[in-house]
């Protein structure tokens, strides 16, 4: 009996993958990189990502349906399986692969911990500030409108995303919104 547990899925693990792929499609608009100049290196896109992830997994958490929680977790799981893959693909050892993927999460959630304050406090400011030091790796300065452009954005495809139904993104389905100048 225990055997078929290994080929059951989890919970929501397809809708994990595709909402993570929906926010890294999000993520590389090229407004990003030629618009605002954020960096486009592995750091520049994984900040982009882990950006318009934190927002969807904010926007799940906020959710009173558990299920919310549940596909957070899914959205999460996906991300960070992403990342194992990439590492791999890009020719990292199997023996740094977890130290790394344990690096990229705590990075992750550090980002998510500095940006969910001001989007709860609605503080365009405080958020400017957190984008720049971890986007631009504190070489914008937060009063840069770069970041500011930023800051905007994040609060628009925040209320974008807790604008859409439970129901939707339990499909598999999120809009995220095209940023603009």
């Amino acid at each position: 009996m225990a055997l078929f547990g290994l080929f059951r899925r989890k919970p929501h693990e397809r809708q994990g993958f595709e909402l993570y792929a929906t926010a890294v499609r999000a993520a590389r608009h090229p407004f990003f990189f030629s618009t605002l100049g954020v960096p486009d290196t592995l750091d520049g896109r994984f900040d982009l990502v882990g950006l318009q992830v934190a927002l969807l997994i904010r926007r799940l958490h906020r959710d009173a349906d558990p299920r919310g929680a549940a596909l957070a977790q899914a959205v999460f799981d996906a991300m960070f399986a992403d990342m194992d893959t990439n590492l791999r693909e890009m020719g990292v050892g199997d023996m740094s692969i977890a130290k790394r993927v344990k690096n990229m999460w705590e990075a992750f959630h550090g980002r998510a911990l500095a940006y969910e304050a001001p989007l709860a406090a609605g503080d365009r400011g405080a958020l400017a500030e957190a984008l720049a030091r971890n986007v631009w790796r504190g070489t914008v300065p937060a009063t840069d409108p770069a970041a500011g452009q930023l800051a905007d954005f994040a609060f628009t495809a925040d209320a974008a995303l807790a604008a859409q139904p439970l129901e939707a993104l339990l499909a598999g389905k999120a809009r995220f919104p095209e940023p603009v100048a």
